[in-house]
Formats: structure tokens, sequence, C-alpha cells
């Protein structure tokens, strides 16, 4: 079986959105059109940003029923992180706070997807 390796988020306007995830990836998208971005992520991972008015088959899905998540070192990274993207006038679902998988927060993109960022605990 093959992974995925392609990640999908509707969103209400695919330019507002490029230009959000352009500032927080700092990287441009390598496919862009009125109803569609994509972003090659390092990982692999395509980021692809579709608009929830055309997307075909329709989406019953709301915003905020997923999350995309950022691993990182350390919690030092998550704070940093968190300052950041605080700065860039994110709104922050949950604080920097312990988690039993590890020290975590969640912030929302424009159209209210989940950003977690994490750094996983010692096991």
């Amino acid at each position: 079986m093959t992974d995925p390796n392609f990640i999908i988020l509707y969103v209400n306007s695919p330019a507002n959105s490029t230009v959000f995830y352009e500032d927080l990836l700092g990287k441009k998208p390598i496919e862009e059109s009125p109803t569609f971005a994509m972003f090659a992520l390092g990982s692999g991972v395509m980021l692809g940003l579709w608009s929830k008015h055309t997307v075909e088959p329709a989406a019953i899905a709301t915003a905020g029923c997923g999350e995309l998540a950022f691993a990182v070192a350390s919690n030092d990274m998550v704070n940093a992180m968190h300052a950041d993207w605080s700065g860039r006038g994110l709104t922050t679902l949950q604080a920097p706070t312990d988690m039993d998988f590890g020290y975590t927060f969640v912030a929302l993109d424009p159209d209210g997807h989940r950003l977690r960022v994490f750094a996983p605990s010692a096991r």
C-alpha cells in the first residue's frame, strides 16, 4: 500500500490562504490558480489549498475537523514558534502546555484549520 503524500485543505479563498501559508512556511507555492494552490514541503509531502466552493465532489466537512502537525525538536522551539505565530496575529486555541504525547500548542489558520506544534515526549 502507498503512504499518503498529499494533504488538501478546503479554504474559503485560495488567494488569501496562499498568502498566509507563504508567510507561515517561508516558501512560495509550486502551483497556483484562482481555485487551488500547492506547496511542496521539505518532507516530500504536498500541501494543497482548494476552494471549498469549487471542490468536486462538494465537501461537507467544516473547518477545524483536522490538524496540520509540526513536530519540532524541543520545548524551547515550541515556545519560540508560539511567540512568532502570536506575533503574526494567529489565534491561539491552546497555549503551550504539557500533554501525554509532548509539549504543544495549537493555533488556527484563516479558515479555522488547526495548526499544532509539538515537541514529542521522550519515550
